[in-house]
């Protein structure tokens, strides 16, 4: 755009580039502290015309709104593009679409999501206000920043790599999501970097200093990661399944039972071998399947019959993924089918289940089905999912399991919802079969693993392809199977009914972010704008 210095598009490329290794798999988690500096410092030095006088300084002028959008826009596109590339794949290979499909799918995804970023950029430039003190600006990044995670968490549903996850492994750090969500570390994090621009737009005389005293900060701060915790108790012992089958299968009744067969004996066969090592103790109380890919329905016999077979001979209650149904309601046309994980009793009884709340758009619904319907190729292998409608946990002889389903992990109010409600332990069951080896699989890990952080809870993961892990309180995994191994692990956990701040008050930190933002928006673009009319 005119009037643009070339330099701030070389800051935009710098920190598009250090936000993406930031996130798996490049996992430069260290980067974070410095990876939005040259952002905010293009917003802050991008024209070449309006130079900004600063205590005698003369710098590059602030960028106007419209420029200050497109620049981190700009920014948001290259950042979605970088870490959410698997997007391509996943269309491509299961999605049903061509290459060239795909490849507009994953663009019209960064377009629409990095607006958020843009969105940064645009209320950015608006805190500076007439006066052009970029002094509010600094002081309010932090806070925009927080309020735009907010946004893009509740309005456009996908919150994925909070910034705050980055320091998921920082134990010193990561306590604090106990009171304020991930969403505290993502201030952190932007304090440190709104710091270290400033560093380079103050007079010179104070640059030194505010430049050393930054990276001392992000220093202090990443340290924490050195710092680590005693183990913590663990008292009870699940075994978790991971099924390791391809999502792209062709499943004949033939198939299907055969692989239930298997699992059913790898389940049976490890449930004896951990009673044996573990001298002294029973069979383990709870086996968990995860989210699969094989047509399992919970109304079919041919699934029902086996799984409550091997509940009996376990002696253990059982909770499998398994698609959920309904009967046909008067006045609907076929019955309801969910995304659900089943309860099972020890005596085999089919006693409760949680179906999904949280769907995944083009994945297991198809949101405004018109308006897509050019896209046959994509809508031919959408799910037909409804939603469900509790987060109520489920009980098994008196213990509560929060148990949620995929992506739902990623949607730190929405997990935290079952803690609340009483689970004395966070249960996720997934399916990263879609992923591949890309980073994808991984960076859901990370989210997960923020979760139980943010509940002070343990978490059991079982996956289909990996990775199927146990998870303590501090988001250390205390256990894990390799990926994309059929396999079962003995995942040792404890029940806790410790209710965090977070807990039982969500997002009140982002919101109060929110509030503070747009009092500076308030006060710095309406009222004088107001004054500057009635003068």
């Amino acid at each position: 755009m005119r009037q643009i210095h070339y330099t701030a598009w070389l800051l935009i490329a710098l920190s598009s580039l250090l936000q993406i290794l930031v996130f798996p798999l490049p996992g430069l988690y260290v980067l974070c502290w410095i990876a939005f500096a040259p952002l905010i410092l293009a917003l802050l030095r991008a024209r070449t015309a309006g130079a900004l006088e600063i205590d005698g300084t003369v710098n590059l002028g602030v960028a106007k709104p419209a420029q200050a959008f497109v620049l981190a826009y700009v920014s948001g596109i290259l950042w979605y593009a970088g870490t959410c590339y698997w997007i391509y794949d996943t269309m491509r290979q299961y999605g049903g679409l061509s290459a060239p499909m795909a490849l507009l799918a994953l663009l019209l995804f960064c377009l629409y999501l990095g607006l958020y970023h843009g969105f940064f950029g645009l209320l950015l430039s608006l805190t500076v206000g007439p006066g052009r003190d970029i002094r509010r600006a600094f002081a309010a990044a932090p806070f925009l920043w927080v309020a735009v995670e907010l946004a893009r968490t509740r309005i456009t549903g996908f919150p994925w790599n909070l910034l705050g996850t980055a320091q998921v492994d920082n134990i010193s750090l990561s306590r604090i999501t106990t009171l304020t969500g991930v969403y505290g570390i993502s201030f952190e994090i932007m304090l440190v970097n709104v710091a270290l621009a400033a560093a380079f737009i103050v007079p010179k005389r104070k640059r030194g200093l505010l430049l050393i005293a930054s990276l001392v900060a992000a220093a202090v701060l990443q340290a924490g990661r050195l710092v680590d915790a005693p183990p913590l108790p663990r008292d009870h012992s699940a075994l978790l399944v991971q099924q390791n089958l391809p999502v792209d299968a062709n499943w004949t009744r033939d198939a299907c039972n055969r692989t239930l067969q298997e699992l059913i004996d790898l389940t049976e066969k490890a449930a004896h071998d951990q009673t044996s090592a573990e001298s002294g103790t029973n069979q383990p109380s709870l086996i968990i399947w995860p989210e699969s890919p094989a047509p399992f329905f919970t109304n079919d016999p041919l699934f029902r019959d086996p799984v409550s077979q091997m509940a009996r001979d376990s002696h253990s209650w059982i909770v499998t993924g398994a698609i959920g149904s309904e009967p046909v309601a008067p006045g609907q046309a076929s019955s309801q089918v969910f995304n659900s994980a089943a309860l099972v009793t020890p005596e085999g009884n089919w006693i409760s289940r949680y179906d999904k709340v949280h769907l995944v758009p083009f994945g297991e619904y198809l949101p405004f089905p018109s308006l897509f319907a050019f896209a046959g190729g994509l809508t031919k292998e959408v799910g037909a999912f409804q939603p469900g409608t509790s987060r109520a946990p489920l009980e098994a002889d008196g213990t509560r399991l929060g148990v949620f389903i995929c992506y739902e992990s990623v949607f730190p109010d929405e997990v935290r919802q079952f803690a609340k409600n009483g689970a004395e332990v966070l249960v996720n069951l997934s399916n990263d079969g879609w992923y591949g080896d890309s980073g994808a699989y991984a960076q859901h890990l990370n989210q997960t693993r923020m979760r139980a952080v943010e509940n002070d809870r343990w978490l059991l993961s079982a996956t289909d392809t990996g990775v199927t892990a146990s998870i303590d309180p501090y988001g250390r995994i205390v256990a894990r199977l390799p990926r994309k191994q059929r396999a079962a692990l003995p995942a040792p956990y404890a029940l806790t009914s410790v209710t965090t701040f977070y807990t039982r008050h969500g997002d009140w930190f982002a919101f109060l972010c929110a509030i503070i933002s747009a009092g500076v928006l308030l006060t710095r673009v309406i009222l004088p704008r107001k004054a500057r009319l009635t003068a």
